[in-house]
């Protein structure tokens, strides 16, 4: 790995080096993928994000400020892009199942599978539907903090919106999953007690450990008492796991080699 910074590997890059576009896409082109397919939910699109947001990372990288990491700033490129795309399918039929779907079906739990690498790669299929199945808002901000793995004020960064406000949106997405994906793996008619509402907000971050000492504290205390709020949160806990698991972190090969030639063509133009 070359000892030059995310800025001068673009600005190489731009004056025809191949080896700090290689470079460039080997620290960088997997975020921008995996958001990409995440939010977008096909790898056409998810080849389109990468693509478009590495050739206007490379266009405008004289803008970039510095105030934060790169990759921040490539996940408000991604996003734009993916908003792009969203607005020019208006009206082009989704391409992932619906959750009511016949070939959406019920997935058995995790420990019951005989072939747990099959099992991995139904659960992340079942998992990207129902993260699908989000509302935009709420999907971009799950896949940055429980898939990407961001910090809450990177998140909000990217997203453009206060800490506060991301957490309270972020909740609720994780909500939203727990339900998808209750029904998806055959769970919905044992029915889940909602969480006391004073701490529905807290719990989930609890169950995410993004609380600090005194809070983590306090709430043990009350699961250790309260039956519905502990089985609300252990099933928060489980969701937010599956999503830090998520499969597909690596860019297929035939994507990267199509996205290397176009950024190379676009450069030397």
């Amino acid at each position: 790995m070359s000892t030059r910074t995310d800025v001068q590997l673009m600005e190489a890059a731009r004056t025809g080096d191949d080896k700090a576009l290689d470079e460039v896409l080997a620290r960088h082109e997997k975020q921008v993928y995996r958001f990409g397919l995440r939010m977008c939910g096909s790898e056409e699109d998810a080849k389109e994000v990468l693509q478009e947001t590495l050739f206007t990372a490379f266009r405008g990288i004289h803008a970039f400020r510095g105030d934060a990491e790169l990759s921040t700033w490539l996940y408000q490129v991604a996003r734009t892009h993916c908003f792009r795309l969203r607005r020019k399918r208006v009206g082009v039929p989704e391409t992932f199942q619906p959750l009511d779907a016949p070939a959406a079906t019920r997935v058995a739990a995790e420990d019951a599978a005989p072939d747990m690498v099959s099992h991995a790669r139904q659960m992340g299929e079942v998992l990207q539907a129902a993260i699908l199945a989000l509302p935009e808002a709420h999907r971009e901000v799950l896949i940055l903090r429980d898939v990407e793995g961001l910090s809450a004020e990177e998140a909000a960064k990217v997203v453009g919106i206060e800490v506060r406000a991301l957490k309270s949106r972020l909740h609720r997405a994780r909500l939203q999953l727990r339900e998808h994906l209750s029904t998806l793996m055959g769970e919905g008619a044992r029915g889940q007690a909602p969480a006391c509402p004073e701490l529905a907000q807290e719990l989930s971050e609890f169950a995410a450990q993004e609380v600090d000492q005194a809070t983590c504290v306090r709430l043990e205390d009350h699961l250790s008492r309260c039956p519905r709020c502990t089985e609300a949160c252990d099933a928060l806990k489980r969701t937010v796991s599956l999503c830090r698991r998520i499969p597909g972190d690596e860019v297929p090969a035939p994507v990267r080699a199509a996205v290397r030639q176009a950024l190379s063509r676009a450069l030397s133009a």
